[in-house]
């Protein structure tokens, strides 16, 4: 089964320090052990002092992180940031010029949306004779089996099935099913995506238009059931932001992007040279877009959006926030276990905005709580442990990060919001700090499981929103 032991033991076995298999290497390990040991110590000798440190750390953390978003944002404000194909551009490219492409599907544990998925794939605007679509399935998911063979396949769409082995994630099903894909370029769909028609077409025009050292091509993604609830509104509202504006940002800056979980077309030969996808990885794509960007090349943003379903269950959304906010740190340890190489791949200005993202945006909806808590408390009691905290040199530090931070975000939100025509966003942008709440929650959660269970891929369930038919076919082996 060497399809199989390359799937997920790839890039760990050609480069080990590249692949979340371990989720700290020794250095790091006993580098975290000694400063919590060393804070622990400072905390018994001198708490007050301690404690004022941290809120001094954690205050100029903000203000950084809040500067830096700001930046990505106004750099997402010009159009040229990010990739434009107009309908026609994208119909003028002949059928016989057009490139073999493969479609990568994986899905586990999703009977009710396989149904869609053949809808959504059979309406694409491509020549079906170069288009491979393969429906990625674990071969003891007998449910999604069923119903792929209950709801008749289309022409276009082959079921790999793939060995059933731990770890069971997203990538080493995708790493398998690059074993069978011929196409000059790949891309990945969630299975109940419903992709814009000329997608592919675009993508094409495109990568014909942008400079050979462009691997990538990220499309927006976005929601078809944003106004189901206030959460899907929440949802719908972020993804707004981060794909209308902060990653055209980071495109504008040439910083490595984290890719999407779906929606980002590959050049073939690119994804086999870097080391296609981290089967330990519990967000690949952020890791993969990172390890583009360190390779040398750089990725584009197209205007063209994916529909998803947006998560309507609180629950269901913390399982599967708290899995990306794990899935960045592990991305930030596993590129910081050789820091010098990382810099001098993607430069300081990289760097350092890899960490804010991958490590801050963790790290600081954590520390979040705790803020929080200290707020209401002083607002309820005004402690004098409180106001040590807070003197005057950074009292006005805390509360420039917290009011302009969070007016500046909320307006970022609502300017997103208005431009991707959403009407009905303007009640869970001007809510969001509830939002927040529910991020914290999950970046606990996803940094325990850091710690406890590493690579453990926390299932998403999917179908909330609509019920979902489900496809006659012949698996590949």
């Amino acid at each position: 089964m060497a399809a199989l032991d390359d799937a997920v033991n790839g890039l760990a076995r050609g480069n080990p320090l590249a692949s979340a298999a371990v989720a700290f290497v020794p250095w790091q390990k006993y580098t975290a052990l000694t400063i919590a040991a060393i804070t622990a110590v400072c905390a018994v000798l001198a708490p007050i002092d301690t404690l004022l440190t941290i809120t001094v750390v954690c205050t100029f953390g903000y203000i950084a992180m809040m500067c830096d978003r700001l930046l990505l944002f106004t750099r997402g404000l010009d159009a040229s940031a990010i990739v434009t194909v107009t309908d026609e551009q994208a119909r003028a490219i002949p059928d016989d010029e057009l490139p073999l492409y493969t479609i990568l599907v994986p899905a586990y544990d999703e009977p009710e949306v396989v149904g869609d998925l053949i809808a959504a794939m059979s309406s694409l605007d491509y020549p079906p004779e170069k288009l491979q679509v393969l429906l990625l399935l674990e071969e003891d998911d007998d449910v999604t089996i069923a119903a792929a063979k209950k709801s008749g396949v289309s022409k276009i769409v082959d079921v790999v099935l793939v060995p059933a082995s731990d770890p069971r994630t997203k990538p080493k099903a995708c790493n398998y099913g690059l074993h069978f894909a011929t196409g000059e370029i790949i891309t990945i769909f969630d299975a109940e995506d419903l992709p814009e028609i000329l997608q592919l077409r675009r993508v094409v025009a495109a990568f014909r238009r942008l400079p050979d050292t462009v691997a990538c091509v990220q499309a927006k993604l976005a929601f078809h059931n944003g106004s189901q609830n206030l959460l899907t509104g929440w949802f719908t509202a972020d993804y707004a932001l981060w794909f209308g504006y902060l990653l055209p940002g980071l495109m504008k800056s040439t910083s490595p992007i984290p890719l999407g979980g779906t929606s980002n077309h590959l050049r073939g030969e690119v994804i086999k040279e870097v080391g296609a996808w981290d089967g330990f990885n519990v967000t690949e794509d952020a890791d993969l877009g990172v390890r583009i960007a360190a390779s040398g090349y750089s990725t584009a943003v197209l205007d063209s959006t994916t529909l998803e379903e947006a998560n309507s269950d609180a629950i269901n959304w913390i399982r599967q926030r708290s899995r990306w906010y794990k899935g960045y740190l592990q991305t930030w340890l596993v590129h910081m276990r050789r820091p010098l190489q990382t810099f001098r791949a993607v430069g300081f200005v990289g760097t350092y905005r890899f960490t804010l993202l991958l490590a801050g945006t963790p790290i600081t909806a954590c520390i979040n709580m705790i803020f929080w808590f200290t707020t209401a408390a002083w607002i309820l009691g005004q402690p004098a442990l409180i106001a040590a905290l807070f003197p005057t040199y950074i009292y006005y530090f805390s509360l420039m990060s917290l009011i302009i931070g969070n007016v500046a975000t909320i307006y970022m939100y609502l300017i997103a919001s208005r431009e991707s025509n959403n009407a009905y966003l303007l009640v869970p942008s001007l809510t969001m700090p509830l939002y927040w709440l529910m991020m914290s929650v999950a970046a606990i959660k996803g940094c325990w499981q850091l710690v406890r269970n590493p690579s453990y891929w926390e299932k998403t369930f999917h179908g909330l929103s609509t019920a979902s038919a489900a496809p006659d076919v012949e698996p590949v082996k």
